[in-house]
């Protein structure tokens, strides 16, 4: 594909975009608790500019202290954040890279209940998002008037500090969304009651940021076009707000869809699909004379689509460019194979961030939040590395041992890379998953890694005792538990990888973890009717909430029948035994049973190797602990870059 209409010149007012590519703008939770940004976030932010980005916008970054309501993201409210941020923007505009601060008055009712102490802030007493017995602040009139007197203030500070532009976050049901929308602003004041009412607010910070920096500083608007929840706003419904924004001055939108009542949406994991928010661009370009930026899940093949649709003039990348900061260069060079997909897992972006409160990174880039911390090294002197396995961890290790100046051989005994990412990879809606593969197998291309497949290793290998370096990266295997008629069944990883195992027209899964409820999808899209039987109460409990947001409702619409608080008793060759909870046993019929109970460390090899080479020996990923697929990135990572340190 020709990727050169991604890199024309455009303008936001008086500002001129290098090219058309934006970093969508995501917080990074890693901001000192006096409101100053750390230098990891300049360094990170520098490395996305180094790559090419045309456009930069900041995570959202808050008025106050108070506002913040716990996040680490940054705030505004006195002069002595400057200099830092100062230091921020010549970092990226050194590269010719614009940067954008994003501006917030809060999360109002989203305030994530884990990092705030007080009562949220809202338009109306409205139920807490996540804490529906709490309701929240209505403000006063007054506190409003301090609310625009703050944005006044901030956004003056932003200009003095060297930005280019600011985006106002209005989006996602955030307090300035609260106040634009009929289902969260109940108030009968001049701040609510009519459209034009609700968007008094909004309209408010236009005005106050306006007078703070001048005519020609570009002010952006983020905004969920549609909410995607009964009762939310409507495309038709949004488009007069649009309108009256670009009345007043308001000089580009950033669109998309979405809200916290549907988070997935927010962070749109992989069931979602590519560019999954693109629809509600045509609407806005038919209402309205300024730019349009949008995000949601592109990738660079629909950006090029979206572009040459003239239906908005710039294409966002958010998680993609965490992934792979150098996408642009990538693309404008003609190096398309080596940009590496992000996998919309979330689980080390925003998951970081929601289940640990920690900075977020990025489960197939370990690098990203830490950019100033490690990278790619080289060695000072080569070495013999053997790394045994060629799943995400053993490859990874691979590569990293490579980029750093070793010789690397690395061993499979399967006919083909990519370990159990295969396996999960098989459905259509993982399919950066199956990128993520392609995209290993290049790398062990392009850095002359020694692949050695169908090969099984043992620990008389003599290739390990020439071995400066051995990793073990031999994954995990299912587990297939003591259960009477376990024979019965086929293992989870086969059910994934060869589908014509799945005999017959009803298919019932042994087990409700992520795997399993992937490939009970995946069955049921083929047209089988497809059952999962879980011990506990709940599917996918180890997956992320914003992902099940999405998984959930899909097996839903194409019928997977879900019981859990059953344990399975026994395999039969025509279904399943199972106990329920109130002791009473049920028999589940079906004509192909998969064991789907989990996996276990495939660590009998790892440990003959271990004691034998103890000391040179490293052993990661699934073998050592089963995890997720980052785990074992980040193990791989730390273990082929990191060895001689």
């Amino acid at each position: 594909m020709d990727y050169t209409k991604l890199f024309t010149p455009f303008k936001i007012g008086k500002m001129e975009v290098k090219n058309r590519i934006v970093m969508s703008p995501m917080g990074l939770n890693a901001a000192h608790p006096d409101g100053r940004i750390d230098d990891d976030e300049i360094r990170y932010f520098e490395e996305r500019a180094r790559g090419g980005v045309g456009l930069i916008i900041m995570g959202c970054q808050f008025l106050t202290e108070k506002l913040a309501q716990g996040s680490l993201e940054g705030y505004l409210d006195d002069n002595y954040v400057i200099p830092q941020l100062t230091n921020l923007c010549e970092a990226v505009q050194k590269y010719g890279t614009k940067i954008s601060a994003q501006l917030s008055c809060g999360t109002g009712k989203n305030a994530f209940s884990n990092m705030l102490d007080d009562v949220p802030v809202s338009a109306s007493p409205i139920p807490s998002m996540f804490n529906p017995d709490l309701l929240c602040h209505a403000l006063t009139v007054e506190e409003i008037q301090e609310i625009m007197k703050q944005f006044h203030f901030s956004a003056k500070l932003l200009k003095n500090a060297g930005f280019d532009a600011i985006e106002i976050h209005a989006h996602a049901g955030y307090l300035v969304d609260q106040f634009m929308s009929a289902v969260w602003n109940k108030r009968t004041d001049e701040y609510g009651g009519t459209p034009e009412k609700r968007m008094r607010f909004a309209i408010e910070i236009v005005q106050s940021i306006r007078d703070a920096v001048g005519p020609d500083f570009p002010i952006l608007f983020r905004i969920a076009v549609k909410h995607h929840f009964e009762g939310g706003r409507t495309v038709e419904e949004t488009i007069p707000m649009l309108k009256m924004l670009e009345e007043a001055g308001v000089d580009a939108l950033d669109i998309d869809s979405g809200s916290y009542e549907n988070i997935e949406y927010i962070f749109p994991p992989a069931y979602l699909g590519d560019a999954c928010m693109e629809d509600v661009c045509e609407p806005v370009r038919k209402a309205v004379n300024i730019p349009i930026l949008n995000s949601g899940n592109h990738t660079p093949e629909t950006a090029v689509r979206l572009i040459e649709s003239g239906n908005a003039d710039f294409v966002m990348f958010g998680r993609p460019l965490i992934a792979d900061p150098h996408i642009p260069k990538k693309l404008l060079y003609g190096r398309r194979k080596e940009v590496r997909p992000c996998i919309r897992c979330n689980a080390d972006c925003i998951g970081r961030i929601i289940t640990r409160l920690t900075k977020i990174s990025c489960s197939v880039n370990p690098v990203a939040g830490f950019e100033g911390r490690m990278g790619e090294v080289k060695a000072e002197e080569s070495k013999k590395v053997v790394v045994i396995g060629g799943g995400p961890g053993g490859m990874e290790a691979a590569r990293s041992a490579a980029i750093a100046g070793h010789n690397v051989i690395l061993f499979e005994k399967d006919s083909e890379l990519g370990g159990q990412l295969k396996s999960a990879a098989t459905p259509d809606f993982k399919s950066q998953l199956r990128e993520l593969v392609e995209w290993y197998k290049y790398q062990m291309e392009l850095y002359n890694v020694d692949v050695r497949l169908n090969t099984e290793v043992t620990e008389d290998l003599p290739e390990l005792e020439e071995a400066d370096v051995i990793i073990v990266a031999t994954g995990a295997v299912p587990l297939m538990p003591d259960i009477k008629g376990i024979e019965n069944a086929i293992d989870i990883i086969s059910a994934h990888i060869n589908p014509d195992t799945l005999k017959g027209e009803k298919i019932v899964y042994c087990g409700g973890g992520l795997s399993a409820c992937d490939s009970a999808l995946e069955t049921a899209m083929r047209g089988k009717k497809t059952v999962i039987v879980e011990m506990l109460d709940d599917i996918a409990v180890d997956d992320l909430f914003i992902n099940k947001a999405a998984l959930v409702p899909m097996l839903d619409k194409h019928g997977v029948e879900i019981y859990t608080g059953h344990k399975v008793v026994e395999i039969c060759a025509n279904g399943v035994k199972a106990i329920r909870k109130d002791g009473e046993e049920v028999f589940i019929e079906g004509d192909t049973i998969v064991a789907a109970f989990g996996m276990r460390p495939n660590d009998i090899l790892a440990g003959k190797i271990a004691k034998k080479y103890h000391i040179k020996t490293r052993v990661i990923g699934d073998c050592r602990e089963v995890g997720k697929v980052g785990k074992a990135i980040r193990e791989g990572f730390y273990a082929g870059m990191y060895f001689d340190a």
